[in-house]
């Protein structure tokens, strides 16, 4: 695999670390290995988002959401009935999982519910009022003192 120096990026840039170290993460990661839950991600309005996650097989007692430092942490840990079962065919994974997503800055998870073998998590992006664009009024200025040149007469 290919490793990319983000050296010169870190050296050119203030405050762009959190860019550079997605692309490292991104670069890092080995897309054909962790494909397990199947997951889609859908924009369902402007500023929101739901995670639909494939988890046939479990129950929602053996399912945790966790956020913390901005990550989504999905986990599955099916605990195996005590009774014994004998299968003709077992195409149903039910194998532990962990799952991880990267929030954006000010993405909250609003909900989860868990609905015909689908895990879905609903995500809004709420941005506080303070980083919100704002119009500044433009207003016409008297004229000062202090701009005013009093001229004397000569003669």
């Amino acid at each position: 695999m290919r490793r990319f120096d983000m050296t010169p990026l870190y050296r050119a840039s203030v405050g762009f670390d959190q860019i550079a170290e997605m692309l490292d993460r991104t670069l890092a990661a080995d897309v054909g290995t962790n494909t397990y839950p199947p997951y889609n991600i859908e924009k369902v309005e402007d500023d929101g988002w739901q995670i639909a996650i494939a988890v046939a097989g479990f129950g929602e007692n053996d399912l945790s959401i966790e956020v913390k430092d901005r990550e989504l942490l999905v986990t599955g840990r099916k605990v195996e009935d005590e009774t014994e079962r004998t299968y003709l065919h077992r195409g149903i994974a039910t194998r532990a999982f962990e799952r991880r997503f990267h929030l954006a800055d000010h993405v909250k998870v609003t909900g989860a519910s868990h609905v015909d073998g689908m895990l879905n998590i609903d995500l809004v992006r709420e941005v506080p009022e303070a980083l919100k664009p704002r119009k500044i009024e433009i207003t016409q200025a008297a004229p000062s003192a202090a701009n005013v040149i009093e001229a004397k007469k000569v003669n």
